[in-house]
């Protein structure tokens, strides 16, 4: 795999990281589970770019 859809991958995982952080956070009101939420996202990107 190439170095840009290495980047490609990290972009397309940022976004979620982002909007999917500040909704985590508002649903349950603590940075306990948008640290859990963000662990699991790492991961899935892990896994993808280990490919």
């Amino acid at each position: 795999m190439n170095i840009s859809r290495k980047l490609g991958i990290l972009v397309f995982c940022g976004m979620p990281a982002i909007v999917g952080g500040g909704i985590i956070y508002s649903i349950f009101g603590g940075f306990v589970p948008v640290c859990i939420y963000e662990i699991i996202l790492m991961f899935t990107a892990g896994t993808f770019l280990s490919r």
